[in-house]
């Protein structure tokens, strides 16, 4: 029987961050079937599933804790970095800047080696793309460490769609983004397999940036029909306007900059066009009707 990676080999030393997210889930669970024995960062060690929290190196800590990050990340040989600023937060793009900032210190000290960031597609325009420039802020940050690092520019996750289960329920898709025009969109399990793959992987050196665009692009016409086909009934598009949005999000109480922060990824998102293309390395498996299926549906019929 294969031994383990031993966590003290710095040669293989990983970090990961919100490991208990839809990404850093995965990662976590493809690097321990690959052997190795990852770090991993978690404010609260419970949420951690018994067997994986015995198999790996807990670092109990808050992202927000810039003492921490620069602690827990040292030696690391890769830090898969996931920013955990939730949109909502006041002055959400500042707040990504500074929590970064703590691994951006430790990368162009040396203290590690090579960066993976869960970036955005929208990054590339480093301005007018709402909460996604912090993003785009954090990859020139880390470009000026001399460290290796790569930018995962990720398209638009399956998984937005949960956060309207009500308004599924009753068979409507609401989006301010443009109705007719085509995104990539993607299953985050798919990103992980790219950032484990890339995280295992000792082949790539300087700056690279590779994004992650799901098997088609979509138009929210062409979701809608999907969703109908694969929820087995009829969804329809409601579209509404950014001014609507920013009453609603006002109405819930998130401060001005949240909202312009949440508006802005729709609004500066309707004439995208990636920076990079849809290829074979870009380009994942999983088809939205069939995660839809497996598991959408469950959630509106349970």
């Amino acid at each position: 029987m294969d031994e383990e990676v031993d966590e003290g080999d710095v040669s293989m030393s990983i970090v990961v961050t919100t490991p208990t997210g839809r990404v850093g889930s995965r990662v976590v669970r493809l690097l321990l079937q690959a052997g190795v024995r990852p770090r991993v960062l978690v404010r609260d060690p419970a949420r951690l599933d018994e067997d994986t929290r015995a198999r790996v190196d807990v670092r109990r800590g808050d992202l927000t804790d810039a003492g921490f990050v620069r602690d827990a990340v040292a030696g690391a040989r890769s830090v898969l970095w996931v920013d955990p600023t939730p949109h909502s937060a006041a002055d959400p793009t500042e707040t990504s800047l500074r929590t970064a900032a703590p691994l951006v210190e430790a990368a162009r000290a040396g203290e590690v080696a090579r960066v993976v960031l869960l970036s955005s597609i929208g990054a590339e325009k480093r301005h007018g793309v709402g909460h996604i420039d912090a993003l785009g802020g954090i990859e020139e940050l880390l470009d000026a460490t001399g460290a290796d690092v790569l930018h995962l520019r990720c398209a638009y996750f399956f998984t937005n769609l949960l956060m309207d289960l009500e308004g599924l329920s009753q068979g409507v898709l609401t989006t301010a983004f443009h109705p007719d025009h085509p995104m990539p969109w993607v299953d985050p399990r798919d990103i992980g397999d790219v950032v484990a793959t890339r995280l295992l992987s000792d082949t790539w050196r300087g700056r690279s940036v590779q994004a992650v665009h799901g098997p088609q692009d979509l138009t929210f016409h062409q979701v809608a029909q999907i969703l109908t086909e694969a929820l087995g009934r009829p969804v329809r598009l409601n579209l509404v306007s950014d001014d609507a949005v920013r009453e609603t999000l006002r109405t819930a109480g998130l401060p001005p900059s949240a909202v312009e922060g949440i508006v802005g990824m729709a609004a500066g998102s309707r004439d995208l066009v990636p920076e990079q293309p849809r290829d074979l390395l870009t380009t994942t498996p999983t088809p939205l009707g069939g995660w839809a299926h497996a598991q959408l549906r469950p959630l509106l019929e349970g």
